[in-house]
C-alpha cells in the first residue's frame, strides 16, 4: 500500500474522532444556551437542564445515582481525585495503598507521589506474563491500614482484562474501596459499578467518541472523598469550577451511543482484533503477542518483535499511510521500555519492540488486510539493518 493510499487509523486507545452525532448535541451549548449553569435566572437554566439530563444519562449506564456523576476534565483528573481524594479523606483510618505494576500513569505517578512526600505505605502487587493480576494477591496485600485499592479495567497498552468482580469482592469484605480506573474500557465493556463492585471508577470522554477535555469519576455514596479543586460548590462540592456544559453534553450523547452498540460492535472489532493477530503471529517470525490471548478489549491487539526497534516500525508504517503505537500515547518520546510490559515480565530490549494496534469504528477487514500486506515486508527490512537480529543465511 502506498502513502497515497487511504489513511488507515489504528490508534483509538489513544484517542478517537469526535462523533458527528455528539458534535450535533453540543452545538446549541456553544452558540445559544451558553448560560452559566450556577447562575439563578432562566437563561442559566437550559443549562442546568443539560447538565442533569447528562449526569442521568451517565448514571443510568453506570447504574448508579445521579448524585454519584462527578464530571472532571479528563480520566487523568478523575483518576487523580479518586485516589488522592480517598486517601487524604482516610488519613486518620489508615494510610496504606494497593495498586499494581501496570497502571496508566495517572495512577502509578499519582500512588508513588504519595508515599513518597505524604507518608502513604504503597504496595504494588505483581502481574503474570499475560498482565494479569491475581485477586489472592490483592487479598493478602490488604492490612487493617489500607484504605484504597486502585486496579485498572483493561490495560490501555496491552489490551488484558483484569478479574475486577473478584477484587472488588474482596475489597468489600475487608472494608476497604476500590478504584478502577476503566478509561480503555468505557465504549466496549460493561461498566455497571455494582456488578464490577466497585467504589469509584474513572471514564475519558475521548476514548469513546466524545471530544478530549471531559472525563467521569464515580463515586459510590458514602465512599469518603476530599476534594483536590477548590472553590465553587460544583459538582456537590467534590469538584470546584464552572461545569463544561457542551463537553458534558458530548460525553453523555458519546457514552449513551457506544452503550447501544456496545455488544454488537465488541463482537465485530474481536472478530477483526483475531484476523489482525493470526495474521501478524503466522507471517511475521519471531512475533509476540502481549497479554492476555483471550481476555483482552475486543480492539486491541499488542506485539513484540525481535530484534528491531519499535519507533522504527511506527515511523514505516506511517509513510504507508498507518498510524500506530508503541504503547500509551502518554508516554510517547521516552527512549525507555514500557513499565507495564517490563512489569509482565518481558526483557526491556524486546520491550522496546512494542507495536500496538487499537481498532475502532471505522476500521474494516480490509484496513486489517492492508495492515498485513505491508506490516511482515516493513518487520524483514527493519531486521535486515539490525545487528540486534541474526538473519539467516538465505535473507542475507
Amino acid at each position: 500500500m502506498s502513502n497515497k493510499s487511504r489513511f488507515i487509523y489504528l490508534d483509538h486507545a489513544a484517542t478517537t474522532a469526535v462523533d458527528p452525532r455528539v458534535v450535533e448535541a453540543m452545538l446549541p451549548y456553544f452558540e445559544h444556551s451558553y448560560g452559566n449553569p450556577s447562575s439563578v435566572y432562566r437563561f442559566a437554566g437550559q443549562a442546568q437542564e443539560a447538565l442533569n439530563t447528562s449526569r442521568r444519562t451517565v448514571a443510568d449506564i453506570l447504574g448508579c445515582t445521579p448524585k454519584e456523576i462527578v464530571f472532571t476534565g479528563c480520566g487523568t483528573e478523575s483518576d487523580n481525585l479518586a485516589i488522592r481524594g480517598v486517601a487524604w479523606a482516610s488519613r486518620e483510618r489508615g494510610n496504606h495503598i494497593i495498586t499494581t505494576p501496570i497502571e496508566h500513569h495517572a495512577v502509578e505517578t499519582t500512588c508513588h507521589q504519595l508515599a513518597e512526600h505524604w507518608g502513604y505505605r504503597l504496595t504494588v502487587v505483581p502481574v503474570d506474563r499475560h498482565g494479569m493480576v491475581d485477586p489472592d494477591d490483592i487479598a493478602q496485600a490488604i492490612t487493617d491500614e489500607t484504605v484504597l485499592i486502585s486496579v485498572m479495567y483493561a490495560n490501555n497498552e496491552v489490551g488484558t482484562i483484569e478479574p475486577l468482580a473478584e477484587i472488588g469482592e474482596i475489597a468489600r469484605k475487608r472494608g476497604v474501596h476500590l478504584h478502577t480506573d476503566a478509561v480503555q474500557a468505557g465504549g466496549s465493556l460493561d461498566i455497571n459499578v455494582d456488578r464490577l463492585n466497585v467504589d469509584l471508577l474513572s471514564l475519558s470522554g475521548h476514548k469513546f467518541y466524545a471530544p478530549k477535555g471531559v472525563g467521569v469519576l464515580y463515586v459510590r455514596e458514602g465512599t469518603p472523598l476530599l476534594p483536590i479543586q477548590t472553590g465553587g460548590g460544583q459538582e456537590g462540592r467534590r469538584r470546584a469550577g464552572t461545569e463544561n456544559i457542551p463537553y458534558i453534553v458530548g460525553l453523555a450523547r458519546a457514552l449513551e451511543l457506544a452503550n447501544d452498540d456496545r455488544e454488537s460492535e465488541a463482537q465485530r472489532l474481536a472478530a477483526l482484533r483475531d484476523r489482525l493477530i493470526a495474521g501478524v503471529l503466522g507471517a511475521i517470525p519471531d512475533a509476540f503477542l502481549t497479554g492476555h490471548p483471550t481476555q483482552r478489549l475486543p480492539n486491541s491487539a499488542s506485539f513484540c518483535f525481535q530484534g528491531i526497534d519499535g519507533e522504527a516500525t511506527l515511523l514505516q508504517l506511517d509513510l504507508a499511510g498507518i498510524a500506530a503505537s508503541s504503547g500509551s500515547a502518554c508516554a510517547s518520546g521516552e527512549a525507555e521500555p514500557s513499565h507495564v510490559l517490563t512489569a509482565m515480565g518481558i526483557e526491556p530490549r524486546l520491550a522496546l519492540s512494542s507495536l500496538r494496534l487499537t481498532l475502532g469504528r471505522e476500521n474494516t477487514a480490509q484496513d486489517v488486510d492492508d495492515v498485513l500486506g505491508v506490516l511482515p515486508d516493513i518487520v524483514r527490512k527493519l531486521r535486515a539493518l539490525s545487528p540486534l537480529y541474526p538473519m539467516p543465511v538465505s535473507e542475507a
